[in-house]
């Protein structure tokens, strides 16, 4: 069981107010995360709900006991920090049992999870290396297993992928997802990367100044984003946004537009500009059109055979279906 509920928490240090008055559910074995600029507070949640950082005011219930007051080693909680925290002595199979160590148990029960995280994670041919002989990606999995054989309530990640480079950072990722699917254990992620949201969350937390902007699925967010700043976060181009003429044309004060929901064409189109620079991914190109009169850049999705130039004039078409339309608060309308 997992299910976490917190109930008009704040964090204030001193008089600054970091997170006001926030209520949220995550239900048992659900993957959550949370998502939001440098700041936003992400961080801090995670650390409310782990019992690293006490509640200014509020409720944080697990699995319907109250734990607001309760330490951390008391809340049947697992931590994976961004730094490994391994211990550079001991070797792998030490690490990771160091907790059950520490809890006094058993050596026969020790050596059973630890035998069970190191086969989950792969780790099996590496339980007598120390972490100077591990790779990035290998270290993190032993934090991972570290956490895994206390056999928590819920695993708690603050940006466990910072410190590995792009290559290992996807790799990881499925890895962590397929480890979810596997356990059914509720996780709660922390990232400023909306990627990484996007293709490992059940649900995700839009945070913005401490506040939560929207709540939903990746696809629903995706969709429906419920006001100007999450249309612009979540996305990858993110989205272009137009305001003047063009955006009252549609009855609003502004119109998002994102970039796979643009034809661009060298014959006609809705509205005209000039190719600046094109970056080539292989299946997709993503092309940043200049001179439109309507924005300082609009960012095209086509596909990687599209063959335009720097300096082509071309013509693009938004989908009409699916312009997103704002007011002037930035509320979708």
């Amino acid at each position: 069981m997992g299910r976490i509920v917190l109930e008009q928490i704040t964090k204030s240090f001193g008089s600054t107010q970091v997170i006001p008055p926030l209520d949220l559910t995550i239900e048992d074995g659900e993957f959550t995360v949370f998502v939001g600029p440098s700041g936003c507070g992400k961080s801090t949640l995670l650390r409310l709900i782990a019992g690293l950082e006490d509640v200014s005011s509020g409720r944080i219930t697990i699995d319907g006991q109250d734990a607001t007051e309760l330490a951390p080693a008391k809340r049947g909680l697992a931590m994976v920090f961004q730094s490994y925290a391994l211990y550079p002595h001991m070797t792998v199979r030490k690490n990771i049992a160091f907790p059950l160590r520490m809890a006094k148990m058993g050596p026969a029960e020790i050596e059973k999870r630890v035998n069970n995280a190191a086969s989950v994670l792969n780790l099996t041919d590496y339980l007598d290396r120390r972490p100077g002989q591990l790779s990035g990606g290998q270290r993190q999995r032993v934090a991972i297993g570290r956490a895994i054989v206390r056999e928590p309530s819920a695993f708690l990640f603050d940006e466990p992928l910072s410190n590995l480079d792009a290559a290992l950072r996807v790799g990881m990722r499925l890895e962590i997802s397929e480890l979810h699917k596997r356990l059914t254990t509720t996780m709660i992620y922390v990232t400023h990367d909306q990627v990484e949201a996007m293709t490992m969350a059940d649900k995700i937390v839009v945070l913005r100044a401490g506040h939560i902007e929207q709540v939903g699925s990746p696809l629903e967010l995706y969709k429906n984003p419920r006001n100007k700043f999450v249309a612009g976060f979540i996305g990858s181009p993110k989205m272009n946004f137009l305001e003047g003429d063009e955006a009252k044309r549609h009855n609003a004060h502004s119109i998002g537009v994102r970039p796979e929901h643009i034809e661009v064409s060298d014959s006609k189109g809705d509205w005209t500009g000039v190719v600046g620079v094109s970056e080539h991914l292989g299946s997709d190109t993503f092309f940043h059109i200049h001179d439109t009169g309507l924005a300082e850049t609009i960012t095209v999705r086509a596909g990687g055979e599209v063959g335009f130039r720097h300096g082509d004039r071309v013509h693009l078409t938004p989908r009409s279906d699916v312009i997103h339309k704002f007011d002037a608060q930035g509320l979708r309308i």
